[in-house]
């Protein structure tokens, strides 16, 4: 973990303590069709190392949250099954931050560490701030970590820096009908100028679909996700039918 995310969830942690006797705890597993993040697929990686993205490459996912009563702290973890980085096979995040209303706005803002224990290239580090009103969430996602995702930073060794990388994104969820559930999002992704200088393009990437409510906690989803400038990426970047199962416990 990047050592200012992991003194910063220290400190929410221990803030906390007191409030131990009211926190929520809530758990999540989920199957999927395929992983996405921003719109790349997340089992690019063959068995020689080479590219090799499918449309079908399920994945299993979970995690969990722990809510500290009213006062709007929380701390959480979730993983997924990956396959984009050689020796690595698992994504697994950390994150806590502070959820609170104000001028009519729902807020979250917070910090979150990407971990690929197999693969340390990966590990991400991002601080996070987000408004909700009515149906739309405008989310915004700024990298302090020097590493990215594996494109530059000190892991690596290659002496470029991943840190100040942006990602903006806004999404839609409103219920058209008793169960189900519209879901649009549309995000943008500015690369540092370290890793612009690599030639690495900003990307667009969206996601729209349908999420039924079967009670109990489950849920099925089924839509369209990808992203744009394909002629870098490749096919990782191409829209893919995502369908997933999940179960809140």
């Amino acid at each position: 973990m990047h050592r200012k995310t992991a003194q910063a969830l220290a400190v929410v942690a221990l803030a906390a303590l007191p409030m131990l006797a009211s926190a929520q705890l809530t758990a999540n597993i989920g199957l999927t069709s395929n992983y996405k993040f921003r719109g790349q697929d997340q089992d690019s990686i063959g068995s020689n190392g080479t590219v090799k993205s499918k449309a079908f490459k399920p994945a299993i996912q979970g995690g969990f949250d722990y809510a500290f009563g009213e006062t709007g702290w929380y701390v959480g973890n979730w993983n997924s099954s990956v396959n984009w980085l050689a020796g690595n096979s698992i994504e697994s995040d950390l994150y806590g931050g502070y959820k609170f209303t104000a001028g009519g706005i729902g807020w979250d803002v917070g910090a979150l560490t990407y971990i690929y224990p197999g693969n340390k290239n990966g590990n991400t580090t991002e601080l996070y701030g987000a408004g909700s009103f009515g149906p739309l969430t405008l989310k915004y996602s700024h990298t302090v970590s020097k590493d990215y995702f594996g494109w530059a930073g000190e892991n690596s060794g290659s002496g470029l820096k991943g840190t100040n990388t942006g990602y903006l994104n806004l999404a839609f969820a409103q219920e058209v009908a008793p169960s189900v559930t519209l879901k649009a999002a549309v995000g943008y992704t500015r690369f540092a100028s370290d890793i612009k200088d690599l030639g690495v393009p900003n990307y667009v990437d969206y996601a729209l679909g349908v999420s039924y409510d079967f009670g109990s906690g489950v849920a099925l989803y089924g839509g369209v996700q990808g992203a744009n400038k394909k002629n870098y990426f490749g096919d990782v970047n191409k829209a893919r039918v995502i369908v997933m199962l999940s179960k809140t416990l």
